[in-house]
């Protein structure tokens, strides 16, 4: 095992995953909100908002599967030794990583069942840009609407006609999250 596989982790782990849950969970909670995660310093191509995220919510039961650069020995050694998350292909991942056009076609992952809407994936995107412009955003957790940068508004639009069913997204740039749960309105 190489150093750079030890390192990186949350420093002071009970507060550290703390700090980032609340805002993981505010920004879930509140779509269209912008907030800075720290905590984690996760190897190359993985941003520091997508580590900490992982940190924070991947454990040995839940499959994790890495799109396209995001799969590294690196990085499945970083997350191996600090999560203890599996790996699994998309249509058993509870949580994927990658940019955007690694992670299509959406239709690969799973998208929860009538019985069970919660046994769907989550994905945290790594994007170039994350802003407070853009697409407009309404429903729950939404005071009026608010506006979000999204790599596709159409494909995300189309997520929420499958509500309740459907996948939830992180946006990850740097240190910076958003989200968009699958009952949030696009357009």
């Amino acid at each position: 095992m190489n150093v750079a596989t030890l390192e990186g982790g949350f420093v002071d782990a009970p507060r550290d995953a703390a700090f980032a849950f609340r805002k993981i969970m505010n920004v879930m909670a509140k779509p269209g909100t912008i907030e800075t995660v720290a905590g984690a310093t996760p190897p190359a191509p993985l941003s520091q908002a997508a580590g900490t995220v992982l940190l924070t919510l991947a454990d040995a039961d839940t499959p994790i599967y890495l799109a396209g650069k995001a799969d590294t020995q690196e990085v499945r050694g970083w997350l191996a030794f600090h999560t203890g998350a599996p790996f699994a292909g998309p249509s058993h991942a509870t949580f994927a990583v990658g940019h955007w056009q690694d992670l299509l076609p959406l239709g690969r992952f799973p998208i929860g069942t009538p019985e069970c809407p919660d046994r769907s994936a989550t994905l945290i995107v790594e994007v170039d840009v994350l802003e407070a412009s853009g697409a407009r955003l309404t429903g729950p957790g939404v005071k009026t609407s608010t506006d979000l940068s999204l790599p596709d508004e159409d494909e995300m639009a189309a997520n929420n006609l499958l509500f309740p069913l459907g996948l939830d997204f992180y946006l990850t740039c740097g240190g910076r999250i958003a989200a968009l749960p699958r009952s949030t309105r696009i357009g």
